[in-house]
Protein backbone atom coordinates (compact mmCIF):
# COMPACT_ATOMS: atom_id res chain seq x y z
CA UNK A 1 0.00 0.00 0.00
CA UNK A 2 1.14 3.59 -0.85
CA UNK A 3 1.23 6.51 2.19
CA UNK A 4 0.11 9.89 1.12
CA UNK A 5 0.54 13.39 3.10
CA UNK A 6 -1.82 16.09 3.08
CA UNK A 7 -0.41 19.38 4.20
CA UNK A 8 -2.25 22.54 5.29
CA UNK A 9 -5.36 21.61 6.03
CA UNK A 10 -7.50 24.18 8.21
CA UNK A 11 -6.95 23.33 11.66
CA UNK A 12 -10.95 23.53 12.07
CA UNK A 13 -11.27 20.60 9.33
CA UNK A 14 -8.89 18.63 11.64
CA UNK A 15 -10.75 19.23 14.67
CA UNK A 16 -13.88 18.14 12.52
CA UNK A 17 -12.31 14.96 11.54
CA UNK A 18 -10.96 13.77 15.37
CA UNK A 19 -14.40 14.80 16.52
CA UNK A 20 -15.97 12.31 13.77
CA UNK A 21 -13.79 9.62 14.36
CA UNK A 22 -14.21 10.51 18.31
CA UNK A 23 -17.79 9.49 17.51
CA UNK A 24 -18.03 6.84 15.39
CA UNK A 25 -14.96 5.15 17.44
CA UNK A 26 -12.66 4.53 14.38
CA UNK A 27 -9.41 6.74 14.02
CA UNK A 28 -8.90 10.26 11.50
CA UNK A 29 -6.70 8.08 9.01
CA UNK A 30 -9.49 5.11 8.84
CA UNK A 31 -11.88 7.94 7.68
CA UNK A 32 -10.11 9.39 5.10
CA UNK A 33 -8.95 6.34 3.84
CA UNK A 34 -12.38 5.60 3.44
CA UNK A 35 -13.28 8.70 1.89
CA UNK A 36 -10.73 9.00 -0.64
CA UNK A 37 -11.14 5.17 -1.50
CA UNK A 38 -15.02 6.16 -2.12
CA UNK A 39 -13.97 9.06 -3.91
CA UNK A 40 -11.39 7.49 -6.55
CA UNK A 41 -14.27 4.92 -7.39
CA UNK A 42 -17.04 7.53 -7.55
CA UNK A 43 -16.47 7.77 -11.39
CA UNK A 44 -16.49 3.94 -12.30
CA UNK A 45 -19.88 3.88 -9.94
CA UNK A 46 -21.21 6.96 -11.99
CA UNK A 47 -20.30 5.01 -15.34
CA UNK A 48 -21.95 1.90 -13.98
CA UNK A 49 -24.86 3.64 -13.25
CA UNK A 50 -25.57 5.29 -16.39
CA UNK A 51 -24.45 2.61 -18.66
CA UNK A 52 -27.35 0.06 -16.04
CA UNK A 53 -30.13 3.53 -17.06
CA UNK A 54 -29.13 2.78 -20.46
CA UNK A 55 -29.40 -0.72 -20.66
CA UNK A 56 -32.77 -0.46 -18.84
CA UNK A 57 -34.16 2.27 -21.84
CA UNK A 58 -33.09 0.22 -23.92
CA UNK A 59 -34.65 -3.24 -22.49
CA UNK A 60 -37.97 -1.40 -21.89
CA UNK A 61 -38.34 0.38 -25.66
CA UNK A 62 -37.19 -2.91 -27.73
CA UNK A 63 -37.35 -5.54 -25.01
CA UNK A 64 -35.24 -8.47 -24.52
CA UNK A 65 -33.59 -9.10 -27.69
CA UNK A 66 -33.15 -13.21 -28.79
CA UNK A 67 -29.92 -14.75 -28.46
CA UNK A 68 -27.59 -14.21 -32.01
CA UNK A 69 -25.88 -17.45 -31.34
CA UNK A 70 -27.44 -20.01 -33.31
CA UNK A 71 -27.93 -17.37 -36.11
CA UNK A 72 -23.61 -16.83 -36.20
CA UNK A 73 -22.93 -20.68 -35.80
CA UNK A 74 -25.13 -21.12 -39.17
CA UNK A 75 -23.64 -18.57 -40.65
CA UNK A 76 -20.47 -19.64 -39.83
CA UNK A 77 -20.74 -23.25 -40.70
CA UNK A 78 -22.22 -22.03 -44.07
CA UNK A 79 -18.89 -21.18 -45.19
CA UNK A 80 -17.04 -23.73 -43.64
Amino acid sequence: MADLRVRKLDEDVVLLLKDRARREGTSVEAILRRLITDEAKRPNREMLATLREYHERFRAEHGVLPDSTPLIREERDRWS
